[in-house]
């Protein structure tokens, strides 16, 4: 048997094992949700703006925005889900965003990646609110891909790593990306 071909058909039968063992040593904050809670996510541009927070809430408006290195084909960026008070309430995909209406308080909020690999499902952001009844306020999942390549010509190779940063944006910048985000729509996948 071709050596090449041995090694890709143990690599093909090691992949499941993989993700067995990534999913049992991942360990969200307490600010996250049930890791076994995933989202599929579609997404509408040309939305119009959101409403007003409803009466006695604060509005979280929650974006993601991707920084891809220019040339980087194939580099997916997977969905981030986004945690508030130990639940997931939704995801985004792609520069996109969704809102939430809360009670006015404490909030602890979390973002990380939906994925199945061990190195990217071990990346979440944290961070805390004091909500005021009738505030909007925006928080940003930024993914940024760096693409890492050892060598030049045949035999050079290159490693993607992918970032997360999880925080509040200013109330200009929040509805500027707004503007250019497209409304994300999350349902739980079975």
């Amino acid at each position: 048997m071709n050596p090449k071909l041995a090694v890709l058909l143990l690599c093909v039968s090691l992949f499941p094992a993989v993700q067995v063992q990534a999913k049992d040593k991942t360990i969200l904050p307490d600010a996250c949700g049930d890791d076994k809670v995933k989202f599929d996510v579609t997404t509408q541009k040309n939305q119009p703006q959101p409403a007003p927070p409803a009466a006695g809430k604060a509005q979280i408006v929650f974006l993601e925005t991707e920084d891809k290195p220019w040339g980087c084909l194939g580099c997916a960026i997977p969905t981030s889900r986004v945690g508030l008070d130990g639940t997931w309430v939704g995801a985004n995909k792609n520069n996109s965003y969704f809102v939430l209406d809360v009670d006015p308080g404490v909030h602890h909020l979390c973002a990380d990646f939906q994925s199945v690999f061990g190195r990217t499902r071990q990346k979440a952001g944290l961070t805390s609110l004091t909500a005021e009844a009738g505030k909007v306020y925006y928080f940003e999942a930024k993914e940024t891909i760096t693409v890492h390549r050892y060598g030049t010509g045949p035999g050079s190779s290159s490693e993607r790593d992918i970032d997360l940063a999880f925080g509040q944006l200013s109330e200009d910048d929040g509805k500027y990306r707004l503007k250019i985000s497209a409304l994300a729509t999350a349902k739980p996948s079975n």
